[in-house]
């Protein structure tokens, strides 16, 4: 029996279907009272239980009868004001799972970490899974959290747990563009004039809930992959977008002084209106910056082939013209 955590969040909602399509046995894991609402269409076809990940107890108890775990439960969040919260979920969060399948004789657990655990630094043209981490104090308190929470996935492993780690870019999905990686299509849609220089690494969900699957049933142990589907620079991508739903794209491409002006601005309105800043300090430091993750281990090993770029924009945009209708640029 497969158990998800995460399992009514965006990535979660998709290795679901995954196992559904699969005919898989599982039990999808959720919060008292939280929202369900992407997998209402499932039906019965969904068994779910509830879990507190900062309940050990709570944990220990769902994982009766679970013999292999994806864990996708984390906060993603690039808010500072957040840093107690992303560092319970994600690290507190982890340890509790990883002591409960060691304790109820799990057999197989898939951690789905980020590409912000590798670390990275300006400078860096290529990074993969050999990447070593850096403490240098720049790193945002979710890159630290995804770090940290990882070091529970290997302490596992020195206690006979057998994992695998899945590493993930900037994870593309049509979904709620007020949140992660969406608010990149929100972007495009509001006719924003900036742009910033610099890569963006990315990955369809599709794919990463197929590789989660693939991962678990291969049978693969104590090894780590990163997903990613290709990288494209910030510009060609709100091109694209925009030309998919007939806007304008940005046309000013901010300076590295004037974009740290930006994100300070950025983070004072976000405050006023309890949201988070689509440009945060990370974002600033690392802009400009060329670089790449390495997705050929993954493809080695499995076998796989990602979704092209235009495949995964003509899905997401689709979506919102879908919802929204179209603009005349």
């Amino acid at each position: 029996m497969i158990g998800v955590t995460g399992a009514n969040g965006l990535l979660g909602s998709f290795i679901v279907r995954k196992l559904v399509d699969e005919g898989e046995r599982f039990i999808a894991f959720r919060r008292q009272n939280s929202d369900t609402s992407l997998l209402d269409d499932l039906g019965d076809k969904v068994e779910w239980r509830e879990l507190d990940l900062l309940d050990p107890v709570s944990v220990d108890e769902a994982m009766e009868g679970v013999t292999a775990v994806i864990h996708t439960a984390a906060i993603v969040s690039f808010d500072p004001r957040r840093a107690r919260a992303i560092a319970r979920a994600n690290v507190e969060g982890t340890r509790n799972i990883v002591n409960a399948c060691l304790a109820n004789g799990v057999d197989r657990f898939i951690h789905v970490s980020s590409v912000a655990a590798l670390g990275r630094s300006r400078g860096d043209k290529v990074v993969d899974e050999n990447h070593k981490w850096v403490e240098n104090g720049q790193h945002s308190d979710y890159a630290v959290s995804k770090y940290r929470a990882e070091l529970e996935v290997y302490r596992g492993q020195q206690e006979g747990l057998k994992t695998a780690i899945l590493n993930p870019s900037v994870i593309l999905a049509p979904a709620d563009w007020s949140r992660s990686s969406a608010k990149l299509f929100k972007y495009a849609w509001d006719e924003r004039l900036f742009y910033i220089d610099g890569s963006l690494n990315y990955v369809d969900v599709r794919d990463v809930a197929t590789l989660a699957w693939l991962l678990l049933k291969s049978g693969t142990e104590n090894e780590r992959f990163i997903v990613n589907g290709g990288s494209v620079t910030f510009k060609a991508f709100f091109d694209a977008v925009a030309s998919r739903f007939g806007t304008k794209p940005p046309m000013i491409r901010l300076s590295q002084k004037f974009l740290s002006i930006v994100a300070r601005i950025e983070g004072l309105f976000a405050r006023i209106r309890r949201s988070e800043a689509l440009i945060g300090p990370e974002t600033a430091r690392l802009a400009g910056a060329h670089f790449r993750y390495q997705n050929q281990k993954i493809k080695d090993v499995l076998g796989f082939r990602f979704r092209s770029l235009d495949e995964t924009l003509d899905w997401c945009c689709q979506y919102y013209v879908g919802k929204f209708g179209t603009k005349k640029a």
